[in-house]
């Protein structure tokens, strides 16, 4: 009789602890670690050095197409990140090797606060075979994203009126819709740049935020893509107080948004969920 009630209590406590463990299991969040080698706004962004120590499991995004980053794809990878390749698609940039083939379908007036890049004038012409090229080079690579930086150019009636460009917003919209389906035909994932509209086909998010200007984006939208499981970054600028503002963002959204902060102590970028 001891014997039974001995194995029944064993029995009782193994239940126990694996209804802990699972409920344990279900509150962990997916957000990760994010890195950003491509981009900042007023101070350094993360060196590929760092990112080979300090990267685990996480989502890099990289300029492929800078001197000698290539070459350490591989090894970021092997710490168990997801690497992305960053591209403008809505201007050409003309530090770029291939800017010479885009100038025909570029605006001549140089962006006033971007001033190397040159807004696209039209999507309806041989820029998609040019952006293309750019994605099968990416693939080739071995990179899992591709960051689509100022697709939102469509969308602003003010740039279009001081810069002239004629593409409407539908062409605009039709050409990141074909630019991510060809994304997904080469095996890689496509993350949105500051907004969601139209982009159902889109894997993930990243928003730009500010210390003076946060959340500035469609909530609802960024907050449909984490609740369908998809990847959602916020890449945010020049901050005395990155954990209050990341606290902040969670209270907003929840647990599952990946977080970036441009510390302004120490003028370099903080990472989370490490």
């Amino acid at each position: 009789m001891n014997r039974i009630f001995l194995v029944a209590i064993i029995s009782l406590l193994i239940s126990c602890n694996r209804s802990d463990n699972s409920e344990e299991a279900t509150t962990l969040n997916n957000a990760i670690p994010i890195y950003n080698q491509a981009y900042n706004e007023n101070f350094e962004p993360d060196k590929i050095e760092d990112i080979l120590v300090n990267a685990k499991n996480g989502y890099v995004l990289l300029d492929p197409f800078a001197d000698n980053v290539p070459a350490s794809i591989a090894a970021i990878k092997a710490n168990g990140n997801e690497v992305g390749a960053y591209i403008s698609i809505g201007t050409g940039e003309n530090y770029r090797d291939d800017f010479t083939k885009m100038t025909p379908f570029l605006v001549t007036r140089s962006w006033g606060e971007w001033p190397d890049e040159y807004f696209v004038n039209s999507t309806t012409t041989g820029i998609l075979d040019i952006m293309k090229a750019r994605i099968d080079q990416i693939a080739s690579w071995g990179c899992d994203w591709v960051e689509f930086d100022n697709m939102d150019w469509c969308y602003d009636d003010e740039l279009r009126a001081t810069y002239g460009f004629q593409v409407t917003e539908e062409e605009g919209i039709a050409y990141y819709q074909e630019l991510c389906d060809y994304v997904h035909l080469k095996g890689m994932k496509c993350m949105a740049k500051n907004l969601v509209e139209h982009a159902s086909n889109f894997d993930g998010v990243l928003y730009e935020s500010y210390s003076n200007d946060k959340n500035w984006w469609n909530q609802s939208g960024a907050q449909s893509f984490l609740d369908s499981g998809k990847l959602v970054i916020i890449n945010h600028y020049n901050e005395t107080n990155c954990g209050q503002v990341y606290s902040d963002y969670k209270g907003i959204y929840n647990s599952d948004l990946s977080f970036i902060c441009e510390d302004a102590n120490l003028q370099k970028y903080v990472h989370y969920n490490e």
